[in-house]
């Protein structure tokens, strides 16, 4: 068998080759290991920008539960943006191995929901003050309201006091006021048999406020017993909110100058008059304008 000696040449080159080989092995070597911790550096920043994104996520969920206000149709919107964060935070939790591509999408997402948040936190804000200015201008309303009635009352009560005034001031006086039986003859007598009438003598004041015109003036008498001496109970007239019965009555035709007034009870087809202190009321305009009394034997 015959012995073949290698070539030096040949030598050279399968050393080299192994050398080469050696080079690549170790670069290939060093490369899987630089890419293996690149990825697993990749991996920890990716899950700690997808925690980020889900912790801002919940936050601005809790967010969302603070901002309401008293407009339904905003607070109807603000419901939808809150449920899409609520669906991107699920989505976000739900992903295991998350990629740059979709960390960088779910950043937009979020940059994109923060400032619709704060868009709505500015509106509300914008309409609480609102709300607060129409309040105060509101409660200023009100004031005014309250000091206006307050006034309008106080006008009303000045009214009032100026009506009674001059109510008072054109109210008609009795004045010289005079009751006495008299006898058919005309002369004063005393006892109850003798008198055939009773007579009212008296002046109506002169008051220039007074209403002028013809007027009507009743008289009513009471026998001791509190009786009242009357023609008919169909006899009545108004005083205050009332009709009362009266026994004498005349119609004269006042100028606001002093007038003298005489009325007469007409006793002569009626039952003598019992003894004792009559009593005797003078009614003009609705009111009692004077009372005087008379003894009877």
């Amino acid at each position: 068998m015959e012995n073949y000696e290698m070539s030096p040449s040949k030598d050279k080159r399968n050393n080299l080759i192994v050398i080469v080989l050696s080079v690549l092995l170790v670069a290939l070597a060093i490369l899987f290991f630089w890419q293996r911790n690149t990825y697993q550096a990749d991996a920890v920043l990716i899950k700690a920008e997808k925690d980020s994104i889900a912790s801002e996520l919940s936050k601005m969920v809790t967010n969302y539960n603070s901002i309401k206000s008293e407009n339904d149709s905003l607070n109807k919107t603000i419901g939808y943006a809150q449920t899409k964060v609520k669906d991107l935070l699920t989505e976000v939790e739900q992903v295991k191995n998350a990629s740059y591509k979709q960390i960088t999408q779910y950043r937009k997402e979020v940059t994109t929901l923060r400032g619709i948040m704060h868009d709505y936190i500015i509106q509300i804000d914008s309409l609480n003050q609102k709300n607060q200015r129409l309040m105060a201008e509101n409660m200023n309303v009100k004031q005014e309201v309250t000091e206006v009635k307050s006034v309008n009352q106080q006008l009303q009560t000045e009214k009032k006091k100026l009506e009674q005034t001059v109510t008072l001031a054109a109210q008609l006086e009795a004045t010289g006021l005079r009751a006495s039986g008299i006898s058919a003859k005309g002369k004063e007598m005393v006892k109850s048999g003798r008198i055939d009438k009773v007579k009212i003598d008296f002046i109506l004041s002169k008051n220039l406020t007074a209403k002028r015109g013809a007027k009507n003036v009743y008289v009513r008498i009471q026998r001791p017993d509190q009786i009242l001496l009357m023609k008919s109970e169909k006899d009545l007239f108004k005083f205050e909110d009332m009709k009362i019965p009266f026994s004498a009555m005349r119609e004269v035709e006042y100028e606001g100058s002093e007038l003298p007034v005489s009325i007469y009870w007409d006793n002569s087809k009626s039952a003598p008059l019992i003894g004792g202190k009559y009593t005797v009321d003078v009614f003009a305009d609705g009111r009692n304008i004077g009372t005087t009394s008379f003894d009877v034997k």
